[in-house]
């Protein structure tokens, strides 16, 4: 259908458009029913397959939903809306294993309090693996929580492997707190910071790291070990890195930990400060095992 019409081609391809779908019937007395037919059709197999990256939004009609849903990954996918579901059939869904990627704005932080709120009543609940970010402006806030009181509300959720690290920005006036299973195994993880503690993510892929504070060559360090299979790298972040300053000769550079990515083929440092560029680029503190597509600035790059 993409091939055919080039009006539609062009609708697809509008991020307003692919942003937020509703792939469902709607009459005027607001009765809700399934896509069904040729629609369908069209959908789950010709567009749906080419533009489900792009969705951030869905809703659907549950008899319609498995269709829909089995059509693509829905990687950025962060707001589902299922319409017409019985009670059954959501418990049968959602009893046993449950799995939620969040990103939001909200005036407080979602802590273990919230994630409880939402576990009590799923009973039978064998399997829980999450990637939480809440990000708060600074300026709402009268008290700004730690990361040992987040830490505290997630006790009861230890048998999930569950935890959290809080950071405040105060050029943004953002305060963001990420709260992650350690059995994380969807392939992305958004806006790391040098607060991430490690671990063992084997099926993660894809990573941005983001902070105000510089990332040193230890933190590189914590992250290759943490990412093995890491794929595509983006840093967002203008500080200089303090310590390269003591690190400039040869003989400092060979003390180092070289850093090495055998898996990387993408390196974005379009919003990294030059620091970073010498980072991956200098054999002396990082190896990479394949040909990398590298996007930084011209200016960086020329140093």
């Amino acid at each position: 259908m993409m091939g055919v019409n080039e009006r539609l081609d062009k609708v697809i391809s509008d991020p307003i458009f692919t942003s937020q779908l509703t792939l469902m019937e709607c009459s005027s007395n607001g009765l809700i029913y399934p896509m069904v037919g040729v629609v369908l059709e069209r959908f789950s197999l010709g567009i749906l397959p080419k533009i489900h990256h792009k969705i951030r939004r869905l809703n659907l009609e549950s008899l319609s939903m498995k269709r829909i849903l089995l059509a693509g990954e829905y990687p950025n996918l962060c707001e589902l809306g299922l319409f017409n579901i019985q009670s059954e059939i959501f418990q049968r869904l959602f009893a046993e294993k449950l799995s939620l990627n969040i990103s939001v704005h909200r005036s407080t932080f979602i802590d273990g309090n919230g994630l409880n709120d939402i576990i009590s009543h799923m009973p039978n609940l064998k399997n829980f693996i999450c990637s939480i970010h809440s990000n708060v402006y600074i300026d709402d806030l009268i008290h700004l929580p730690s990361n040992q009181s987040i830490q505290r509300t997630l006790k009861n959720l230890e048998k999930y492997e569950i935890v959290s690290y809080t950071d405040y920005f105060p050029n943004d006036k953002i305060g963001q707190c990420h709260i992650f299973s350690h059995s994380y195994t969807t392939n992305s993880l958004r806006r790391l910071t040098n607060s991430f503690p490690g671990g063992l993510f084997k099926f993660v892929h894809e990573i941005s790291l983001y902070d105000e504070h510089p990332f040193e060559h230890e933190f590189f360090v914590c992250i290759a070990q943490a990412f093995p299979f890491l794929k595509i790298l983006t840093i967002d972040n203008k500080s200089s890195q303090s310590k390269r300053h003591c690190q400039s000769s040869n003989e400092d550079n060979r003390n180092l930990s070289i850093v090495e990515y055998h898996h990387l083929i993408q390196l974005r440092l379009f919003t990294a400060h030059d620091d970073y560029i010498e980072q991956f680029l200098l054999d002396t503190k990082t190896r990479l095992s394949n040909d990398i597509f590298l996007g930084a600035n011209y200016d960086g790059l020329r140093r």
